[in-house]
């Protein structure tokens, strides 16, 4: 069984047919996509209908529920939501209500966002000093609390990570697909970075009942990406999408 698991689109249509055309070559059987797909100031819409052309296991996250829960206020003061929703169709705003927050693909591997009990939760990583920390194994299962499946598959913070907790359980992070760094004010100022602008993708093969996890990074028109971006004001994402980093140098 090999499992390639997807995270953090973020509509960004370049990175995704890349992974898409590096995947292809080799052998999956499953692809799963952890959530956070089509926020973003790139393609939305494109990237929903590439999307349908696959069978992909998916499930939603925050991002995913910010677009379809944002009420007029919220619209009114975010210009990128705004586009986002005159791009989409109905169609794809009613196929992300109705995506799972979580899945128990088989008896072995769990889908999540964040953590088991929220898409908010960054569940390998703190961020009280501004940059990601791993944390330590006690805050971990207490995290994953009753969740007890031999592997956890979670997106989030957009690092490519794989952790053993005490308990032996493995948790893999796939990192981002289309957003390789960002700056977030929430619960607290931090700084989420890949020093790559490639796209990130995991693939988990199970060899005689154990799992194993590959990190890939895979190039892209990373330029493009961030000329779309650039057209709709957002300088941050076309840094973040150029260089992999979300702290610009002081000038």
């Amino acid at each position: 069984m090999r499992i390639a698991a997807l995270s953090d689109i973020h509509s960004n249509i370049y990175a995704l047919k890349a992974v898409i055309g590096d995947l292809e070559t080799r052998g999956v059987d499953q692809v799963v996509n952890l959530g956070d797909i089509l926020y973003g100031p790139i393609a939305p819409r494109q990237t929903f209908e590439c999307l349908m052309e696959y069978d992909f296991i998916t499930i939603r996250g925050n991002q995913d529920r910010q677009i379809y829960e944002a009420d007029p206020k919220t619209i009114e003061s975010n210009p990128t939501l705004q586009f986002i929703l005159e791009d989409l169709t109905a169609e794809a705003l009613e196929w992300m209500k109705n995506l799972p927050a979580t899945l128990q693909l088989n008896p072995d591997v769990f889908l999540c966002h964040g953590s088991p009990d929220s898409d908010l939760t960054y569940l390998l990583e703190n961020i009280e000093s501004g940059l990601p920390q791993v944390r330590q194994d006690g805050e971990i299962l207490k995290l994953i609390s009753i969740q007890k499946s031999q592997v956890i598959l979670c997106g989030h913070t957009h690092i490519p990570r794989s952790i053993t907790t005490s308990t032996g359980q493995q948790i893999i992070n796939p990192g981002s697909v289309g957003l390789p760094a960002y700056f977030d004010v929430s619960p607290r100022p931090h700084w989420m970075e890949n020093f790559s602008p490639y796209a990130s993708y995991s693939i988990l093969e199970n060899l005689c009942g154990l799992w194993r996890a590959q990190h890939i990074k895979v190039p892209y028109d990373n330029q493009q990406a961030a000329q779309d971006a650039k057209r709709r004001n957002r300088q941050d994402w076309e840094y973040y999408l150029t260089t992999g980093r979300a702290q610009q140098p002081a000038t």
